[in-house]
């Protein structure tokens, strides 16, 4: 195996909410990276019980050394928890300890303890500091950078939330050692994304460095974790709050939320449906003519290489189109999908009825 390169650090530029993301290995052993970001002498870890026997231990005893006052939030592991009743749970432990303003939160986790992890910071006591020390693929090259925040709700994904950025993001890439393999394909869903709509160059690169990330090649991953925050980082600086640009970071999440909220969150994992989304988006661009067959062939094969679904769960069209609706880029009724025009560039659209049927009965599973 080739050795993991070097730590490198890249700059979220949003002004007086400017922050760094740190991406390298063995990451949770530096207090030096941390402590910058904790001004108060309080933290609050936030995780799971899947990460917590792996990571909590290690982490807390890096801010106990840095002579913090530590502690632990452990919730149920799981898409289905990232829901109001978790955020109570912070909330009651918060209030319990007397945790005041000073008080930093970590979010140590994948996707879901991050987001309501930031959720919660951005509300209790209207607003306290917190660190993403994000520990999925799929945490590290999307949902821990940008500032999205949230829980769902069970008529729609991410419905309830709040736009609050973290003091720093702290990508241990050791972490992925850990990582179920249908985690890491989850994460790759992402990192395919971000080639697809924004880089075609990264796009290629991906498809001739697949196999490489799917076994873990550190060199690949840690190339692929960089690209991936860097095309993020430069979008969030152009569009903060999704105004505009940042919608096209959704490019298969309005077929993939459509996917969890229709199966029910936790059947399949967030970047499962994503890729599988990416996927009914390819077909629904071809139909519309912004990408030959050839394009969608590509899209097909490298998802498939990365191990995500290529086939979608047949939920009946008309309720496609109703969990479709639930979906913060509609406008008047209208659904609106990111879809690409041409590769590594795209669009944000609403679509004619006929094509979005027939794309549909096209990627379902009969």
């Amino acid at each position: 195996m080739t050795p993991y390169p070097s730590p490198t650090t890249l700059q979220v530029e949003l002004d007086d909410r400017s922050y760094p993301i740190t991406i390298g290995q063995s990451l949770l052993a530096k207090d030096d990276l941390f402590t910058p970001y904790i001004k108060g002498k309080r933290v609050a870890i936030v995780t799971n019980d899947v990460v917590a026997p792996l990571y909590l231990e290690p982490l807390r005893q890096t801010l106990l050394a840095a002579g913090k006052q530590v502690t632990a939030i452990v919730l149920p592991d799981g898409e289905e928890e990232k829901n109001w009743s978790s955020l109570m749970r912070v909330f009651d432990v918060l209030l319990q300890e007397k945790c005041d303003r000073k008080t930093t939160l970590v979010a140590l986790g994948g996707g879901v303890i991050g987001d309501l992890t930031g959720f919660a910071a951005a509300t209790y006591m209207r607003g306290i500091p917190f660190i993403q020390v994000p520990t999925t693929l799929l945490a590290q090259v999307d949902s821990s950078v940008g500032g999205k925040t949230g829980i769902n709700h069970p008529l729609g994904k991410n419905m309830i939330g709040a736009f609050y950025q973290p003091q720093a993001v702290i990508a241990d890439t050791s972490t992925l050692d850990s990582l179920p393999a249908r985690e890491l394909s989850a994460g790759l869903a992402e990192v395919i994304k971000h080639g697809a709509i924004i880089d075609a160059a990264f796009f290629d690169w991906i498809e001739d460095n697949i196999a490489k990330l799917v076994i873990r090649d550190p060199e690949a991953l840690a190339f692929a974790i960089k690209r991936s925050c860097e095309i993020k980082a430069d979008v969030v600086r152009q569009d903060e709050r999704e105004g505009g640009l940042r919608a096209i970071l959704n490019f298969g999440h309005t077929f993939g939320h459509a996917i969890e909220a229709g199966l029910g969150y936790g059947k399949w994992l967030h970047g499962e449906a994503v890729g599988c989304g990416m996927m009914m988006a390819a077909d629904l661009s071809h139909r519309l003519g912004f990408i030959d067959g050839n394009t969608v062939q590509r899209i097909a094969a490298v998802v498939r290489a990365a191990g995500l679904p290529t086939v979608a769960p047949d939920l009946g069209v008309e309720r496609w189109l109703e969990l479709m609706q639930v979906d913060k880029k509609n406008e008047g009724g209208q659904i609106k999908f990111i879809l690409l025009k041409p590769l590594g560039t795209s669009v944000v659209m609403p679509v004619p009825q006929d094509a979005l049927r027939a794309t549909l009965k096209a990627c379902v599973q009969a």
